[in-house]
């Protein structure tokens, strides 16, 4: 950009989530207005925003109302179709662009694309036929993971299966859309990183974090990762270089697989902010959502620098059962901060808030995360 947009200016966000609720508290706190779009009547960031539109991604007349109100947009979430933001940067800009987020939102083009470009991935192969199926489980080795390749997330859309009679009843179960295989590893642990990129391929990347899953939905985000400085060295330059070759611009994550032999494979691209960056909101200088903004308005990017050991816990739906989720006993802490996602139905499986736990030494963040997991 050849001038940064300053407070005052419009932005704009596909997508009322959680994510795009943070983002919005983020860029109206700096002084922007904010514009949502999003087809939820009850959309958390729409709740918050200056103004929600309410209208399907792919309506035209929304998107030009939304590129004609707004200095810059972005999104919140990878599954917007790629030919919405190619019509909003008819009128304002975009960010990311259409091209990189076409890539990473469909799971077989970006493997294919990492593969390319000499990312290490797990085994994987594509699966567009039940045709393929034989071949594909042979490429990977059994047991695998069978992954619908378009508008899978947390662990929906994917079956294990230990043989290709399973792979072709899943491939069926999943109507048949195009998937990709992907070969079991044995894992030591799993680690992310989160980075904003600008306009002239400066990157300002977050210290990286170790997460924990349970039933494919991120639980837990450790910070520091636990991990030998040089493998954290190496998956910061691995996430470095994958924005590079995308040509992005704004907040992107990578998710790693470590295997127990020490390699670091890419396992996921995200073009956004990311759940396992929420520990930013109160343990760096800046946050991932003030750097989206910062990224959008072409500014410069905010520090990074981690102020304090720090645990992340998901609250999920399910919580909401047996009279709780007991909030008096995480606020009984003062190193605790909880943050609720304004959801107004709350059901299994879906990410209601999280709460990051601060503490001088992460053991002591850790062992109190652990704690009230179990207790909310």
């Amino acid at each position: 950009m050849s001038e940064p947009l300053l407070p005052g200016a419009t932005l704009g966000i596909l997508g009322g989530g959680q994510l795009g609720r943070m983002f919005t508290i983020a860029a109206r706190t700096m002084g922007y207005r904010v514009i949502v779009l999003d087809p939820d009547a009850a959309s958390p960031a729409g709740q918050l925003a200056d103004l929600h539109l309410q209208a399907d991604y792919l309506d035209h007349g929304a998107l030009r109302q939304l590129g004609a109100a707004c200095a810059a947009v972005t999104t919140e979430f990878e599954n917007v179709p790629a030919e919405s933001l190619i019509e909003l940067a008819r009128h304002c800009r975009v960010s990311p662009g259409a091209g990189a987020v076409a890539i990473v939102q469909d799971r077989s083009r970006e493997k294919t694309w990492l593969a390319q470009h000499d990312f290490p991935t797990a085994p994987f192969a594509l699966v567009n036929d039940a045709a393929d199926i034989p071949a594909a489980c042979a490429k990977t080795g059994l047991p695998a993971l069978l992954k619908v390749a378009r508008l899978g997330y947390d662990g929906k859309g994917q079956f294990p299966v230990a043989t290709a009679e399973d792979a072709g009843r899943a491939f069926a179960t999943l109507g048949g859309q195009p998937c990709v295989l992907e070969g079991y590893l044995a894992l030591e642990r799993e680690v992310s990183v989160v980075l904003g990129r600008d306009d002239a391929g400066r990157c300002t990347l977050f210290p990286v974090a170790e997460n924990r899953h349970a039933g494919g939905i991120l639980d837990v985000s450790i910070v520091p990762a636990r991990v030998a400085a040089n493998l954290a060295e190496s998956a910061c330059g691995m996430a470095r270089a994958v924005a590079d070759r995308l040509d992005y611009v704004g907040v992107l994550a990578v998710e790693f697989f470590v295997t127990r032999q020490g390699d670091l494979l890419v396992n996921e691209i995200a073009p956004r902010p990311h759940n396992s960056g929420h520990y930013t909101l109160d343990a760096c200088v800046t946050d991932q959502f003030e750097q989206q903004v910062r990224m959008l308005a072409g500014l410069p990017a905010g520090d990074t620098r981690l102020l304090s050991p720090v645990v992340m816990v998901n609250i999920l739906g399910d919580r909401w059962s047996n009279g709780g989720p007991h909030w008096e006993r995480l606020l009984a802490h003062g190193n605790v901060k909880l943050h609720l996602y304004g959801k107004q139905a709350a059901r299994a499986g879906r990410k209601m808030g999280h709460f990051n736990v601060l503490d001088a030494e992460l053991t002591g963040a850790l062992a109190l995360a652990e704690e009230l997991r179990g207790v909310l």
